[in-house]
């Protein structure tokens, strides 16, 4: 095999990654690095054209800038949705936490501030897209073990260091689970959280859900670490390299 040929096969392979932002260093920076990571990058500049590059390229994952010249990179989310499955991670230089909570209550996965670390950005891509190759917990996979903690969603219990079977109280237990199904890495808001487990009607008794949280940290000890804090914005479910 030529080359060239053995060239085209590997790009075939690897997997795409859209970058829909209108700054033009950003993909300046961000192409030679995804294609050093292993990624294929594709580039668009406005709404229009990312939603087009979307249906048309079927990317794996998609960088969207919130602020764009034809508007509101949040606007696309549920049209994205509306074809494609695949993660969306928030860039946006927006430092108001509404802004990052409205997205991700959107549909999208994650964010990243701007100006961003190149390492956290690659890190943040890579937990996505485990988490998408990965089959639905209650589904698939009955029992899901991450770091020292097991959950077994068939029987509904969850066990530190092979210990006995933790006394979880039925919230306790759907925060948990709502956290796990997530997957390693994505933040859950803080709506989310409260409309998952107590219903629409308590969507924004955050406090409540504080006590909860500090309940279930309690009771899973050690693995209590595996539950972050996203500041004013949610909960981040995971190990410490996302």
């Amino acid at each position: 095999m030529s080359e060239k040929t053995s060239s085209r096969v590997s790009d075939a392979t690897r997997p795409r990654i859209l970058v829909v932002d209108d700054e033009r260093q950003i993909h300046r920076f961000l192409a030679p690095a995804l294609e050093a990571a292993g990624y294929e990058p594709l580039r668009a500049e406005t709404l229009a054209e990312g939603l087009r590059a979307a249906a048309e390229r079927s990317p794996a994952l998609v960088l969207l800038d919130l602020g764009l010249p034809d508007g509101d990179g949040k606007t696309a989310i549920p049209k994205l949705r509306g074809f494609t499955e695949a993660p969306i991670v928030i860039l946006s230089a927006r430092d108001q936490e509404a802004e990052k909570v409205a997205a991700l209550d959107a549909g999208g996965d994650d964010y990243v501030e701007k100006p961003f670390a190149l390492g956290e950005l690659l890190a943040r891509i890579r937990a996505a897209l485990r988490r998408v190759g990965r089959h639905q917990p209650e589904m698939q996979e009955p029992v899901v073990r991450v770091g020292s903690l097991e959950v077994d969603f068939a029987r509904r219990t969850a066990r530190v260091e092979d210990g006995e079977p933790l006394k979880l109280t039925p919230r306790e237990w759907g925060l948990l689970a709502a956290l796990v199904r997530g997957g390693e890495g994505r933040v859950i808001t803080h709506r989310q959280l409260l409309t998952s487990v107590w219903g629409p009607a308590h969507a924004e008794e955050t406090q409540y859900l504080r006590v909860y949280i500090g309940h279930l940290r309690q009771k899973l000890g050690a693995a209590s670490r595996l539950i972050r804090t996203e500041p004013a914005v949610g909960y981040r479910f995971g190990t410490d390299d996302h």
